[in-house]
This record gives C-alpha cells, sequence and structure tokens, in this order.
C-alpha cells in the first residue's frame, strides 16, 4: 500500500466513500448531509495542513487521512487528524498504515503532541486503533455523540506526545 499526498485530482475517488461514512452518522461529528463542496473545503488542505491518500497495488484510492494543527496561534504545535477508510476495504490494515503515517509526518512537521477531539466511544476498533498507536483519553464528554443506532454515546479526547 502506497501513502502519497492527495491532489485535487483525487478527490472524486474520496468523496463517494467520504460520502458513505459521513452519512452513517457513526464515526464523525459532521452533518450528515453534508454537501460535496462543504465536505471538500473540510477536507482537502493547505499547509500547514495536508492531506493523504492510501493507495492499494491496483491504484484504488481506499482511505485518506487529513492533519492541521489544532488551534492557531500558541497553539499550533500540536496536530489534530482525521481518518477516514473506505468501508468496503475495513479491516485490511489501511487505518492503521495512514495512522503511522501521519504520526511519522506529524513528528517530521514539528508538532510536539497529536490530539483528536472526537473519537466515538462506540467506535471500539479506532479506539484499540489509536491505543495501540501511543494514544491516552484524557477525558471522556459524556453522551457527547448522538449515534443512530447506540443513542447518546461518550465522546473521547485522545492525545499523544509525538
Amino acid at each position: 500500500m502506497l501513502i502519497r499526498d492527495a491532489t485535487v485530482d483525487d478527490w472524486p475517488a474520496i468523496w463517494p466513500f467520504l460520502r458513505r461514512v459521513v452519512a452513517a452518522g457513526e464515526t464523525f461529528c459532521w452533518d450528515r448531509d453534508v454537501s460535496e463542496e462543504r465536505a471538500r473545503a473540510m477536507w482537502l488542505h493547505e499547509p500547514p495542513g495536508r492531506t493523504v491518500v492510501a493507495v492499494d497495488d491496483d491504484g484504488t484510492i481506499v482511505g485518506t487521512a487529513e492533519t492541521h494543527p489544532n488551534h492557531d496561534g500558541p497553539g499550533a504545535h500540536i496536530a489534530n487528524a482525521g481518518f477516514m477508510v473506505d468501508p468496503d476495504h475495513v479491516g485490511r490494515g489501511v487505518g492503521r498504515a495512514l495512522g503511522e503515517h501521519v504520526i511519522a509526518q506529524a513528528r517530521a512537521d514539528g508538532y510536539r503532541a497529536m490530539v483528536f477531539n472526537a473519537v466515538v466511544e462506540a467506535n471500539t476498533a479506532a479506539v484499540a486503533l489509536w491505543r495501540s498507536l501511543g494514544f491516552e483519553i484524557l477525558a471522556t464528554v459524556p453522551e457527547g455523540f448522538h449515534h443512530p443506532v447506540e443513542g447518546y454515546v461518550g465522546l473521547h479526547i485522545m492525545y499523544r506526545r509525538l
């Protein structure tokens, strides 16, 4: 699997699975009916942000990740990131490969730490992945996420020093 910087030409391959993930309403704090224009603006970043894609051996984009400073100014040394794996390719190590890549890239870019502001408690696979990559749960906002199946569930704030 190749992980490389995303280009605007990758958007047509990203949008269909990004739309599916967001519309499912189980993992992202985005409006479930986000427009393509709004999604593209939130996902494809200009520097210092970055967007990458995971490409399998046949050239198919199977996942994507984005990083950016968590805050501006005096808080810009902490990275934030988001990840999406095409639901048709879950369970094949795409998320782990993206996570490892983003952590290494954030460190190389000079960030001192990374924080995830909103990891859905019911997304146990993601929570386990991030813990295995060295993240800890700093806090959980009780009932911070309205899951379409589980109802109101906690929203973790996860952190790791780089």
